[in-house]
Parts: C-alpha cells; sequence; structure tokens
C-alpha cells in the first residue's frame, strides 16, 4: 500500500480523545495539525473552558506519532534495498547529492550517487538502532523492570550535565582553596580555541543522548505548567509520551538547606557551589592535615549522584509527572530533580518549560534545550512581546554597582601576584565600564552611594549616545562579555566574596603574609557591611547582573534605549536597557524550529502583533496561519453590553481629564447599585489604575455609596500584597457560597480589581464567583511614560502606517484592549458558565475598539445609549426552557427562570 494512503488524514473522528470532543475542538485540532505537518507559524485563539489544553495535547501528539511512524516507515523501505527514487523523495533523508555538471563522465556520477545511498543507508541503520534502543528501554522502565545498563554506565557519563571547570595551573598551588577562586589563564579572544579550558558542561555537544523530534511546551506560569500536565495525564497518550518538565533551581530544589536560602541567585549559588565542592580533587586526608577552609564550609549535596539521577532520570521519561509528584518521588529516591530532568531532555518527546528557559538564549543553552527541527508550542501568548522584552532588559542600581566595583578591586589586588596579564587586562576593563555606569548616575567609586547625592531626573539614550556619555566606547563589550561567559569570573567573584565576607579574616598561623591578606580583606567587610541595607539588597550577586547589563549593551544601536534615572541618592538611582525590538531575540526561535505554535486564550488584536514579532524577524506571510475559535457556551449564556451613559443619562466617558468628576464618580456608582440589586452572586468590578481605584473608593466612602452597595454585597478589594490575594478570595468564595444557601439580606459579593493588576491574569472567577463583570473605563498606559514614547516613536520609525494610524498609537489601543480583553475573560470558564460583562464607557461603542473584542464576546455585545434598556436586558441571559444547570459547587437554582429575576427600579 502506498505510503500517503497508510497516513491518516487530519480529521477529527481519528484523534485519540478522552470524550467527544466539541466542535470547535475538532477544529482547534485539524488546524494544529496542519499548521506542524506544513511547518507554519501559528497564531491560535481560543477562549478559556473550551479546553484548548487538550487541544492542543491531543492535536500536537497525534501529529508527532504519525510524523514518526512516517519517517520510520520510510527508513524501512531504504533499509530493505528500495533505494531508487526514494532517496531523492524522502522527507527524513539529510543526505544532499551534490549538483554535478553534464559533462562528468557516467561512472563519476554513479560513484556519487551509490556514495550517497551507501552513507544514506548507514546512517539510517545507526539512527534506527538508537530508536530500537531507546524505545526497549522506555518499555523496561514503564514495566518496572530492572534497568541493569544503569548500574553498569560510568559515572562520569552521567555527570556532564554537572560539572564545572577546574582550574589547571603549571604549578600546585599551596592553597588549593584560593587555587578554586582564581580564574584560569585566558591565552585568547577566539572562542573556539577556550572552548576546551572554560567549557562550563553545559553546552548542547555535552549532552549524551541524541535529541529525538520532540515538542517544546512553555507556559508563563508554574501553576499552568502544572495543569497542563494533569491535562496530558488525562489523555488517551499518558501511557505512550515520555513527558519532561523542567523548572528553575527554586521550585525543583529538594535540598532544604540550600531552599532556605530563599532567593533564586543565592539558590543558584550554593547549587552551583556544591557541585564544584563534589568535583573536587583534593587528598583525603588534607582536612585532617589542618587546612580546613574557612568561612563556610566545603559542603556537597547528597542528593546529586549518578546511579541516583540516571534512576530519577528513567523514572521521569517512564511515567508522566508534574513537578509536585517528581519532587516527591525525588525525597523518596533522594536524587536531584533539577539535573535529572536536564539528563531526561534529549530522549522526551513532550517537555514542558517556562517561558524564560525556552525564550532566553542563554538560559535556554545553559538547560540543553535545542529547537533546530523542532515543535515550539508557546501558550499563553497574549503579551509575548513584552515578555520577550521583559527577560531581554536588564536594571543595574547605584549599590549593586558600587558593591561590584569594590569586590572586584578586592579580588583582583588580593590575586594580582597569580592572575595572568589577559585576566587582570580584562578585570581592569570591568572595572572602567562599572565607572562610567556610576559617573553617568553622579556618583564615584570607593564611597558609600547612600552618602551621594543625586538630582531626579529621567534621560533616554540611544546605545552608541549611552556608551559616549559613559566613556566607554573605546571598550569592546562583545570581548568582555565573551570574557565574562568563558572565565566564569561572576562565579568566583561569588566564591571569594562568600568566603571573606561577613565577621573578617582569620588564619590558622598568623604569618605577615596572613596579616597583610587580612588588611586586604578588611575593607572589603568594612565596605560590604555599610552597604548591607536590606536582605533583597544583597540575595543577588551585583556582579551577575551586571554581566547581564554588559550582554544587554551589545544590542544594535537601534534596537535598544538605555535610561538613566537619577533619585535622592546614588544608591537608588538607576541604568536600565530597554529592549525596543523584541524581535531581534525572537527571530533565531522562528528560523530554528520546525513549527512555532503561539497561542491563548484572548490574542485579539492579532494585527500588529505579527507586524511587530513576526514580520520584524524575517517571517513571511506565506508561512503565518491564524485559527480563531468561538466560546462552547450557547449564545444566550452571555450577555456583553456597552454603557454609554448611566441611570440618571449621566454621559460615561473616563477620560483622563473628566474621570475624577464628582459626577462621574456618582453616576458609576448608581450603575453598581443597580447591579447589585438585580446581580446573584459575584461581581468583580475592574478600575483602569490603583490610582483610580483609590479616590473612587474613597469618594463613595464619604459619599455613602459604598454603604448602599454593602446593603446589598459585601465589599472585598484586591489586597495590596500578592501573597494576600488567596486568602481574599478565598473569602470571596466562602461569602457567595453562605449567601447562595442562607438567602438573606446580602445576595453575593462584590471585588474591586484593577486592570493589570493581581486578579486580572490567572484567577478563574467562574460560575458564581463571577455573574457580571464591570469594566470601568478604559485602561489606557501612560502616554507620558519616557519609556512609552520611546517604543512609540521606534515603531513610528520603523514600522508601516495602516488604516490611518500610526504603528505607535496603535500601540495603545492594543494595550489598552488587551488588558480589557483579560480582565473580562476572567468569567464564562465552562461550557455551563453564563455572565454578563458590562463596559462602562462611551468610548467602547466605536468601530474599530469593538472590533478588537474577542470574536466570541463581539458577536453578542450590544450598544446603550441609555441605561433603563439595558438594565432591562439583563434578565434575558440563560433563559433557556426546560434546561437546568448543575452547579454543584454552589447548589444554585435551575435556570427554567430568568437569571437575574430580582429587578429592581432604575435609580435616579
Amino acid at each position: 500500500m502506498a505510503l500517503g494512503n497508510q497516513l491518516r488524514e487530519a480529521d477529527a473522528r481519528d484523534f485519540p480523545f478522552p470524550y467527544k470532543p466539541y466542535p470547535i475542538q475538532e477544529q482547534f485540532m485539524q488546524a494544529l495539525y496542519g499548521a506542524l505537518e506544513h511547518g507554519k507559524v501559528g497564531i491560535f485563539e481560543s477562549p478559556t473552558g473550551t479546553g484548548k489544553s487538550l487541544s492542543i495535547i491531543c492535536g500536537a501528539l497525534s501529529w508527532l506519532r504519525d510524523h514518526e511512524a512516517k519517517r520510520k516507515q520510510e527508513a524501512d523501505r531504504l533499509l530493505q534495498g528500495d533505494m531508487g527514487t526514494s532517496l531523492n523523495s524522502s522527507s527524513s533523508s539529510t543526505v544532499s547529492i551534490p549538483p554535478l555538471s553534464s559533462a562528468e563522465p557516467d561512472w563519476i556520477t554513479d560513484f556519487v550517487q551509490k556514495k550517497a545511498e551507501r552513507d544514506l543507508v548507514s546512517k539510517l541503520k545507526d539512527e534506527e538502532l538508537r530508536r530500537k534502543k531507546r524505545e526497549e528501554r522506555l518499555e523496561m522502565i514503564r514495566n518496572n523492570s530492572q534497568l541493569k545498563y544503569a548500574l553498569k554506565r560510568k559515572d562520569d557519563e552521567a555527570m556532564k550535565l554537572l560539572q564545572l571547570p577546574v582550574d589547571h595551573q603549571g604549578e600546585e598551588l599551596k592553597d588549593h582553596e584560593e587555587e578554586e577562586l582564581i580564574v584560569a589563564e585566558y591565552e585568547s579572544d577566539d572562542e573556539s580555541k577556550t572552548k576546551n579550558k572554560f567549557s562550563c558542561g553545559d553546552d548542547e555537544d555535552d549532552l549524551e543522548e541524541e535529541h529525538v523530534t520532540k515538542i517544546y511546551y512553555c507556559s508563563r506560569t508554574h501553576s499552568q505548567l502544572s495543569q497542563f500536565v494533569h491535562e496530558v495525564q488525562k489523555s488517551p497518550f499518558n501511557q505512550d509520551v515520555s513527558l519532561v518538565t523542567l523548572g528553575s533551581r527554586q521550585n525543583m530544589c529538594v535540598n532544604e538547606e540550600v531552599r532556605r536560602l530563599g532567593s533564586v541567585q543565592r539558590i543558584n549559588d550554593r547549587c552551583m557551589e556544591m557541585q564544584k565542592n563534589k568535583h573536587d580533587q583534593r587528598p583525603k586526608g588534607e582536612v585532617d592535615q589542618g587546612k580546613r577552609r574557612r568561612g563556610v564550609s566545603k559542603a556537597v549535596c547528597p542528593y546529586v549522584g549518578a546511579q541516583g539521577l540516571q534512576t530519577l532520570r528513567d523514572s521521569v521519561l517512564g511515567a508522566v509527572r508534574d513537578i509536585e509528584q517528581l519532587l516527591s518521588l525525588a525525597r523518596e529516591t533522594r536524587s536531584c530533580p533539577y539535573y535529572a530532568s536536564r539528563l531526561a531532555i534529549p530522549p522526551a518527546q513532550l517537555v514542558v518549560l517556562p517561558y524564560q528557559t525556552v525564550l532566553h538564549e542563554g538560559t535556554r543553552r545553559a538547560s540543553g534545550v535545542q529547537l533546530k527541527g523542532q515543535v515550539l508550542i508557546i501558550d499563553e501568548a497574549h503579551n509575548l512581546s513584552d515578555t520577550l522584552s521583559c527577560i531581554h532588559s536588564s536594571e543595574l542600581t547605584g549599590a549593586q554597582l558600587c558593591r561590584a566595583h569594590s569586590q572586584l578591586t578586592q579580588y583582583s589586588e588580593r590575586y594580582r601576584s597569580r592572575l595572568k596579564a589577559k585576566n587582570l587586562m580584562y578585570i581592569k576593563q570591568i572595572l572602567f565600564v562599572i565607572e562610567g555606569l556610576l559617573r553617568v548616575l553622579g556618583g564615584k567609586v570607593g564611597q558609600n552611594p547612600h552618602s551621594q547625592s543625586t538630582q531626579p531626573a529621567t534621560e533616554l539614550l540611544t546605545m552608541n549616545n549611552f556608551l559616549f556619555k559613559a566613556q566607554i566606547d573605546n571598550i569592546n563589550l562583545f570581548k568582555v562579555h565573551r570574557y565574562f561567559e568563558k572565565s566564569m569570573i561572576s562565579r568566583k567573584l561569588c566564591g571569594f566574596i562568600e568566603k571573606y565576607a561577613g565577621t573578617g579574616v582569620t588564619s590558622h598561623t598568623q604569618t605577615q603574609s596572613d596579616k597583610k591578606e587580612n588588611r586586604r580583606t578588611e575593607g572589603l567587610n568594612r565596605y560590604l557591611q555599610a552597604l548591607q541595607t536590606s536582605q533583597q539588597e544583597l540575595a543577588a550577586s551585583p556582579m551577575m547582573q551586571i554581566e547581564g547589563f554588559f550582554m544587554a549593551l551589545t544590542n544594535t544601536n537601534t534596537d535598544g534605549r538605555v535610561m538613566l534615572h537619577t533619585q535622592g541618592s546614588v544608591a537608588v538611582s538607576s541604568v536600565k536597557f530597554l529592549l525596543l525590538n523584541p524581535a531581534v531575540h525572537f527571530s533565531q526561535v522562528l528560523k530554528d524550529c520546525r513549527a512555532v505554535i503561539i497561542a491563548g486564550g484572548t490574542m485579539q488584536p492579532v494585527s500588529d502583533f505579527k507586524q511587530e514579532l513576526l514580520f520584524s524577524a524575517g517571517v513571511e506571510a506565506e508561512r503565518i496561519t491564524e485559527f480563531s475559535c468561538g466560546h462552547v457556551i450557547p449564545p444566550e449564556n452571555i450577555l456583553p453590553l456597552v454603557l454609554c451613559s448611566g441611570p440618571s443619562g449621566q454621559e460615561l466617558e473616563f477620560t483622563f481629564q473628566n474621570r475624577d468628576t464628582p459626577h462621574l464618580m456618582d453616576e458609576t456608582g448608581r450603575v453598581l447599585s443597580n447591579l447589585c440589586n438585580v446581580v446573584p452572586g459575584g461581581i468583580v468590578c475592574f478600575f483602569p489604575s490603583y490610582d483610580y481605584s483609590r479616590r473612587i473608593l474613597g469618594h463613595w466612602e464619604a459619599s455613602g455609596v459604598l454603604a448602599r452597595l454593602s446593603s446589598k454585597k459585601k465589599i472585598f478589594q484586591e489586597p495590596k500584597k500578592a501573597n494576600q490575594v488567596e486568602q481574599v478570595l478565598n473569602e470571596f468564595s466562602r461569602t457567595i457560597q453562605r449567601c447562595a444557601v442562607d438567602g438573606g439580606v446580602l445576595s453575593g459579593a462584590l471585588l474591586f480589581s484593577v486592570v493589570g493588576g493581581k486578579m486580572s491574569e490567572g484567577i478563574n472567577f467562574s460560575d458564581e464567583l463571577g455573574r457580571c463583570i464591570v469594566m470601568v473605563g478604559m485602561p489606557y498606559p501612560n502616554i507620558k511614560s519616557p519609556e512609552l514614547q520611546e517604543k512609540m516613536s521606534y515603531l513610528d520609525k520603523n514600522l508601516p502606517h495602516s488604516g490611518g494610524r500610526s504603528p505607535g498609537q496603535a500601540l495603545i489601543e492594543n494595550l489598552c484592549m488587551k488588558a480589557v480583553n483579560q480582565s473580562i475573560g476572567r468569567a464564562i470558564r465552562h461550557r455551563e458558565d453564563y455572565a454578563c460583562i458590562i463596559l462602562c464607557d462611551r468610548r467602547y461603542s466605536r468601530p474599530a475598539t469593538l472590533a478588537k473584542l474577542p470574536d466570541w464576546i463581539r458577536a453578542h455585545t450590544r450598544t446603550h445609549t441609555s441605561f433603563g434598556p439595558a438594565f432591562a436586558g439583563l434578565r434575558r441571559v440563560g433563559e433557556r426552557p426546560g434546561q437546568k444547570h448543575t452547579l454543584s459547587v454552589y447548589h444554585m437554582r435551575s435556570l427554567t427562570k430568568p437569571l437575574f429575576p430580582l429587578v429592581a427600579s432604575v435609580l435616579h
């Protein structure tokens, strides 16, 4: 049978699915399958509650299954000797025959042809052997068989990803502890020549297994990744797919001593130090000879061992586990899940990881993530441009610069006689650049930054102008950054500070040399103690952050800006790199991957998203495909309304000029009073900013509006601290449940939140928690922000105008509507849900603004110039004769009656 007949068509009935899929899920999977098969860049929009995650899983893994089956069939045919036309037609063949001149003799042509065939067959045989071994091993793992090979492997093979560089000097130093703090000899600026000497052990070439075809799935938060893994566990692919979840050391470390350090940087530093200690080759009797380490003891991590990592790696591949389940298993087996998961990347078929790991090239390389020829799915991608900009932006404070300069100066003075000329040259260049950065902030090195005063000001500079102003334009920052990477000077400096900072330096034998060295470090100790203003400031290594800033400064002049922000003292003043062109860092991802899927519940508006992120990255329009589907709810389950005026006829337009007027604030209170009289359960009201929320709530408290609202709904406000959000939401939920059961005076709860705040994303106000979402005004960003003005100017200069609007103006409108769409999407979270959405501002009625709402909301949106008809329309939501809702959580009544029957008179 022909190969094409053996491959199934991308028909929805053929997709494995845990239940009968919705029609929109069938459409989603078909579109996704086609995008992956043809190597597209797809923009997929599917509202929350439509089963998007399950559609991604079943559609993508179905393609992966078929893709592997196709490659296997093609390889089998070639191995069986059917070389003829198959060689040239095979899509899996990586061997290309160079074109020959027509004047070449036939025997040469025949020789080249046969050699290419032999090479391809040999390559296919190797691949087939590896594939069979991999499948047999996974089968053994899944059957919990005895893995004898794990015991036979050499320890050094499994530890490749863990090893750190060991300094090799021509002569053995008397004090090995001092030797490990000194950067190795830096002979050449040529990266290829220094690779072996400074190999970090994390490079892709060090991975012990070849990467199979895989799907990388990334999302924003740890909880979203866990939720996705749970969906994989519920899917038909649960028993067949090898999945690995990646995370930071902060999320995956099981060493309680290290976890207690708190900050990401301190956890990373301690982990790396413990791995370095593990590979320390000191004689065993050295400690007994009195050569004890001063300061922190040379502890090693008990969770990092070759056999344990191999066993845990195999367990990861053998069953689908989320991070919590992996941590539990790791504690039982006393193995490190962070390193075991990295070892599991090459043979894994599905890799689940956070944004930072895949979108930042350095992190991607260090984690062993290879995108070449693979599939990347970016979920929750509505803010992808902003995410890329934030990941690649960098900021330094004056206090950090002063601390780093002092630390590096002390380091170079202590080890001057042991450092080679190249190292001293680059250290001087780093110090020179730091001095220049401090100079533009109005500060000087060697002085306490808190005592150096500055005049408050903000200045934006191009890259070239900043380098000239800081007087560092004569420094080759590319070479300096390469030195940072290869010499690992930042980590050496961290070890030096940890060894000598604190209570002072003492020696077991106080020689003159020791006393001299102690005097050298006294200044460091005093300086560090003077700068110890807060634990938060000391939590991160300043040189690590400076290294990141150096890398940012290597961007081109057009792609970024540097903002100088001085305020009060040098310590709190800052220099910040702003990335204006996120496409410059996304282009390599798009180039390497076979296909990229950018998905989200709300991707509107997408036109400027394509222009800024895809077209600017060099993606051809033919490679881009779009898919957008409606919601699974019936049309009568949603009522989006645009209110142009309030109950007393006051026009609702919350422009910056008139939103603080008492008349408009009072009218907004009347709107909410009417809604509280009618809507049962929970109402969530979003304000455009924290500042306006504070002002309008203060006005309502003075005028008695809050008291009137609290007579119908218990009032809640978004907390100021993020760690209080869960407590507020729990109480909000309990109040609504009690009101539903008690049937007292209160009909539910009213929650005041802020667009872009702690409750506008990632929070589900499903069922009775969000029967009504109220959007007060339009949350336009602060157009006076220097950063936003620079971004607008950059877009106006580099992107084409369309529809009579400049790209800068489109950016402002898109930022506003993206925030609106995220907030109003907090309701309607599943098929049985229902809610109304109230947009309180006449500007929402503009056609261009309505066009930026999600299709499934825009299609049902009604604009009302007067309040009365809009208020009466609330009764009609959910009128579905004979159909009932089963809300097991809240045990609410059926919907055979109007949704909101408690209609009150309109307030005037």
